[in-house]
Parts: C-alpha cells; sequence; structure tokens
C-alpha cells in the first residue's frame, strides 16, 4: 500500500496525514473545508518545526513529508487510486455512515476502508459497503505524531488478509498495533470513559474540587494528565458521545454519562478546543487555572 487518503482535516486526520506522509507515504487529505484544509496542513507544518527543533527532523525531510501531502475537497478527486482510506471526521455515526457509502462508491475495489473511531462499531459501519470484508478499524491515540498506540478493531466480517495488511502496516509507521474486538468503546475508551466520568461525578458530588481530584491521579496513580484535564484535551463533546454509544451498546447505567458533563457540553463548555471547560484557556492551554465555576 502507498496511496494513501484521509478524510477530516481536524486534530486526528491531520496528525494521521501527517504520520503516514512523514513515514514515506503519498497522502491526499480530504476535507469538505479548505479553511480546515489550511488549518491542518499548518499545524502539520508547526509540529514537523517541532521535531526538527528537538533534533529528530531535518528541514530537508520535512520538505519531503508536505510534498507527500495534497488536499482536496472532493473526495472523488482524491480516491481513484487510493490503496488505503482511513475516515477521521467527527465522531457522528450518521456521518460516519454517509462516508463509508461514498467511499465505497469511488474506492478502487482492492482499496481497505478503515475508520479512527473511537467507540463506533465497525460492524455497524461496514455493512453499509458492499466490502465488509475489507473495512477495519484504525484507532490512533491523540497526538497522533507522538503516541506509539493504535488500536486495529476487526469488524465481523474483516478479513484475516484486510487485519494482517493493515497490522503490519501500523509497524511501518513506528506504531504499536494492538488487536481489538469490535465492542462498544473498544479497549482504550472502554476502560478510559468510565474513569473520566467517574472523575466528573467525584467532582459533580462535591468529594474534591477540580486540582484535587486531577492531582490525586497525577502523584497517586502515576498518571501524567489527570481525568478532569484529559477529558479538556479530549474534548467534552468527544467523551459525551463515546459514553453515550458504550450507554446504548451495553444498556449499562455504570456508562451514563453525568449530568455535569452533558450540561458543560449543552453549554458549550468543551474543553480546550473552546477556551473553557474544567480548565479556562483563555491565556493558557496547559490546565493552569481552573475555571470558575468551579472555583471555591
Amino acid at each position: 500500500m502507498k496511496n494513501i487518503v484521509v478524510i477530516g482535516a481536524g486534530t486526528m486526520g491531520n496528525g494521521i496525514a501527517h504520520t503516514f506522509a512523514q513515514t514515506g507515504f503519498k497522502v491526499n487529505l480530504v476535507d469538505v473545508s479548505e479553511e480546515a484544509l489550511a488549518k491542518g496542513v499548518k499545524t502539520i507544518t508547526a509540529n514537523l518545526d517541532r521535531i526538527i527543533a528537538k533534533g529528530s527532523l531535518t528541514e530537508e525531510q520535512k520538505t519531503e513529508t508536505l510534498n507527500n501531502i495534497s488536499t482536496f475537497t472532493k473526495l472523488e478527486d482524491a480516491a481513484g487510486s487510493a490503496d488505503l482510506i482511513v475516515e477521521a471526521a467527527t465522531e457522528n455515526i450518521d456521518l460516519k455512515l454517509k462516508i463509508f457509502k461514498q467511499m465505497d462508491d469511488l474506492a478502487p475495489e482492492n482499496c481497505i476502508l478503515a475508520t479512527n473511531t473511537s467507540s463506533i462499531s465497525i460492524t455497524k459501519i461496514a455493512s453499509v459497503t458492499k466490502r465488509p470484508e475489507k473495512v477495519i478499524g484504525m484507532h490512533f491515540m491523540n497526538p497522533v505524531p507522538i503516541m506509539k498506540l493504535v488500536e486495529i478493531i476487526k469488524g465481523y466480517s474483516t478479513s484475516k488478509e484486510t487485519f494482517d495488511a493493515v497490522y503490519e502496516m501500523s509497524k511501518t509507521l513506528g506504531k504499536v498495533p494492538v488487536e481489538v474486538n469490535d465492542y462498544p468503546g473498544f479497549v482504550a475508551n472502554r476502560i478510559l470513559m468510565p474513569m473520566i466520568n467517574e472523575a466528573i461525578e467525584t467532582l459533580y458530588n462535591g468529594v474534591a474540587g477540580v486540582e484535587e481530584i486531577d492531582t490525586v491521579m497525577k502523584l497517586g496513580m502515576a498518571h501524567p494528565m489527570g481525568p478532569l484535564q484529559l477529558a479538556d484535551f479530549i474534548g467534552l463533546d468527544v467523551c459525551l458521545a463515546i459514553l453515550n454509544v458504550m450507554y446504548d451498546g451495553f444498556k449499562n447505567p455504570k456508562y451514563a454519562p453525568n449530568p455535569l458533563l452533558v450540561n458543560m457540553v449543552t453549554a458549550g463548555k468543551m474543553g480546550v478546543k473552546s477556551g473553557e471547560g474544567f480548565y479556562d484557556y483563555s491565556e493558557s492551554k496547559k490546565a493552569e487555572k481552573v475555571s470558575k465555576m468551579f472555583l471555591k
């Protein structure tokens, strides 16, 4: 596989495009928004400059990486010679099903169709295509160029050939692929999201404040980031969407999102992306200031 298409130029999409391009693959980055594409390429450029500053990349390698990326606003213009398409659109089931129908119609017959979904059923996504054996999950972690893990999720009909090809390709990207079966939340979010939800529950019940909860988990459990800060970093809307998928999938109340999380998302407090969540990011992106609504 040499020609890669990435759908979505947001945080995950541009990170996936960056990773493939830096490894030498030709990447067509697709987004309906020209502005999103420009912002995505700008982010990739800034991240490459950061790697250069650390001495891990040369200017020539940066140029080669950027030259490996082409941008498109229409999938039909980008998918004609694709060996692998990775969908990295918003975590919305209706949108993903629509995109996969388009991918299936436009991609070559031998092309593998992958999704970066963090919780939605691969089997359900595959069901809208005529090639369910070639549909697979590639759940990258954020930030993609740095994080080593990729969950490789097999749908009910995913073939061994498809799984093996994607598993081995992930290794060429310098990642550590982990085989996972298709159940809501997979492994990463099935464990992570209940922890985040419980941290929000702890705050909601007045057991401790934002900084106190995060400090306990950082210093007591050796987590590099507290769960509330991590939720802000992921996006509270994303956390809510994943919890809802797991609650709908398992019908188990332990996955029901806390009312505080629901209210914050409804109020537009999404975390870093909106400038405020459990922390205030108006002056710094480093979670140095607790949001005023949580101050004692």
